[in-house]
């Protein structure tokens, strides 16, 4: 790499930061996730505006390779911490209703995003028309967890029984929605054979049942009354849990990246395995991890998603398939949340409150649309179609909840179940 491209690079970061963190806070002004903003700021910086002279001005060909592959880090350390915040114990304990919930939020948009996609093949064809189908499908069955658990805590639903409950519904919907990914990107893939892919089931289970206990018990000694040894203290400490972490986290993407999976499925698993109980030293250096993370590497991952997103030529045949788009995404999502609800004696209003949390969808679906477009699935009008269904259905997400759930009815509404006992109640 020549000084003038290290140049270019520095001040891309400087750029992609400061941009990130102004559109950002911005989003919050206006009561949206912040990642509104910074996933707007990556479309400003596309080809959308004036013809792709910004971009080109700004992140040449030179530095894009760099800038992808910190993109990559960015999405792992991510998904690193979508796994690790995944509470196994509120999927326990829960009954039918947050199955039935994350299954009708789940294969209801899935079912109507393959019909959908057999329609959208007209104009935008595929070499593999299963994987394509399969895949849309997918994207439209894909909910935010984290996005949705930080939208329950600003508005301090997160401890309530409605909030409890859309936590673990999303959770259960995000391990449906990433098998599915898998089989996809499994059909999709071309460089691995059928043995590699089974290995990734052997592979998940050692992480599950071998290596997380391991952790736990590490994380226990180091906790305990016998005082931890010199590698377990100090910054020295904190250095060798950053480095051993990091090597953990890359040795497991690499691992499914060459099963013929998207690495983004061995950071999940990885971080699925981390103990949910840690010592002190964990609890400094992960927030530490997740702040750099969320400063400095999703924005890039923003802006490399960003500007592959192409609105300049949409006509009028674009904006009917993003309305049928748009109707499936919501209509989908919020149908079978809805009814998942219902059918187990939810009363109405908290059904309608499930129904939209269950419709955000944010940066990871921006992370499986990248990976529909790293595939060949999606081409580049429709990828852009489906990153502004993304971003609409994020968005609408806060300004429906205000309507149908404000704050004062929130504050009221603490009852211990969801559940009306009276099948001829009225919300």
């Amino acid at each position: 790499m020549t000084a003038h491209t290290m140049a270019l690079l520095v001040g891309d970061l400087v750029v992609i930061a400061v941009s990130a963190r102004l559109l950002g806070l911005l989003a919050q002004r206006l009561g949206q996730p912040a990642v509104i903003g910074e996933i707007l700021g990556g479309i400003l910086f596309g080809p959308t505006l004036f013809h792709g002279a910004v971009t080109h001005a700004l992140f040449p060909v030179a530095v894009q390779p760099t800038l992808t592959n910190l993109a990559n880090i960015g999405i792992a350390v991510f998904m690193f911490f979508v796994g690790l915040e995944l509470d196994h114990s509120m999927l326990r304990g829960q009954g039918r209703i947050a199955t039935s919930v994350a299954l009708g939020s789940t294969l209801v948009p899935f079912g109507l995003g393959v019909l959908l996609a057999w329609h959208l093949l007209g104009h935008h064809p595929s070499s593999r028309p299963t994987a394509f189908v399969l895949f849309f499908g997918t994207a439209m069955a894909v909910t935010a967890f984290p996005v949705l658990a930080r939208i329950l805590t600003g508005r301090n639903l997160l401890r309530t029984p409605i909030g409890a409950l859309s936590v673990t519904s999303a959770s259960l919907a995000d391990i449906l929605a990433w098998t599915l990914l898998a089989v996809v990107t499994a059909l999709a893939g071309h460089n691995a054979g059928l043995w590699q892919l089974l290995l990734i089931v052997p592979f998940a289970a050692v992480l599950l049942l071998v290596v997380g206990p391991l952790l736990t018990r590490l994380a226990a000694h180091g906790d305990g009354d016998r005082a931890p040894g010199p590698l377990l203290t100090g910054r020295f400490g904190a250095l060798v849990a950053v480095l051993a972490g990091a090597a953990g986290l890359w040795v497991c993407a690499e691992a499914t990246q060459w099963m013929g999976l998207h690495l983004i499925f061995g950071a999940f698993l990885f971080g699925v395995a981390v103990p949910r109980t840690r010592g002190p030293l964990a609890e400094r250096v992960l927030p530490w991890v997740h702040r750099i993370n969320g400063w400095l590497l999703l924005p890039i991952f923003f802006m490399i998603a960003g500007i592959k997103v192409d609105l300049s030529k949409v006509d009028g045949t674009a904006l009917g398939e993003l309305a049928l788009i748009l109707l499936v995404a919501v209509g989908g999502k919020g149908i079978g949340a809805f009814a998942g609800a219902r059918l187990n004696g939810a009363r109405t209003r908290h059904s309608v409150v499930l129904a939209i949390l269950a419709n955000t969808r944010g940066l990871t679906e921006l992370i499986v649309l990248v990976v529909g477009l790293q595939l060949h699935l999606l081409d580049t009008p429709l990828y852009s179609l489906m990153v502004v269904m993304a971003l609409v259905t994020t968005t609408m997400t806060g300004i429906l909840l205000s309507i149908v759930y404000p704050e004062s009815r929130a504050r009221a509404d603490l009852a211990p179940r969801i559940a009306d006992p009276r099948p001829e109640a009225v919300p």
